[in-house]
């Protein structure tokens, strides 16, 4: 879409190395992926933005089924979490910049578990509903294979130390 230029190259502004429109048709969910969440990662069931209290795979495709494209926004992070958070903020940033401009369909979808409170206050309300957002992997969106088929690197990280890729999606209508 023509009219999301603009947002594609503020984006690009912001240090993100990619931000492309894609139909969300092309966004690809897998019940697998949720589960990786589950057993593999030490934030699950700690975070409002983690399993189980994030979309399920069907119900983050009926969302997605709610939109016609997205725009996916990649940054190579050399190392450490806190460009991963960066990478979050601009997503939210953008997020909002395109919501202010009439698309009030807009919302955003990270990467990582959410780090905005040293504790997630799971048992009330989000502490910071207006920044924090899911990740992609915690909705059940395949993001190596959505990236991949979209032309966009995205390779396996074996330890902390090594540098990666991260995504995040901003939903458009």
């Amino acid at each position: 879409m023509e009219a999301l230029q603009p947002y594609l190259e503020a984006a690009l502004k912001k240090e993100v190395d990619h931000a492309i429109v894609i139909e969300t048709s092309k966004v690809l969910t897998e019940p697998w992926v949720r589960m990786r969440c589950q057993f593999g990662c030490f934030m699950y069931g700690k975070s409002l933005c983690c399993p189980p209290r994030t979309p399920t795979p069907d119900e983050m495709r009926k969302i997605l089924d709610s939109y016609r494209c997205g725009i996916l926004l990649h940054r190579h992070i050399r190392k450490g979490y806190k460009y991963v958070d960066e990478f979050n903020e601009i997503i939210v940033d953008l997020e909002r910049t395109i919501f202010l401009d009439n698309y009030y369909k807009a919302w955003a979808i990270g990467s990582g578990p959410c780090t905005r409170c040293k504790e997630c206050n799971v048992a009330g309300a989000c502490l910071h509903a207006d920044k924090a957002r899911p990740s992609m992997e915690s909705c059940g969106i395949d993001v190596f294979r959505t990236a991949k088929e979209n032309g966009l690197p995205i390779t396996v990280v074996k330890d902390h130390s090594q540098s990666r890729d991260v995504y995040g999606l901003i939903l458009v209508e």
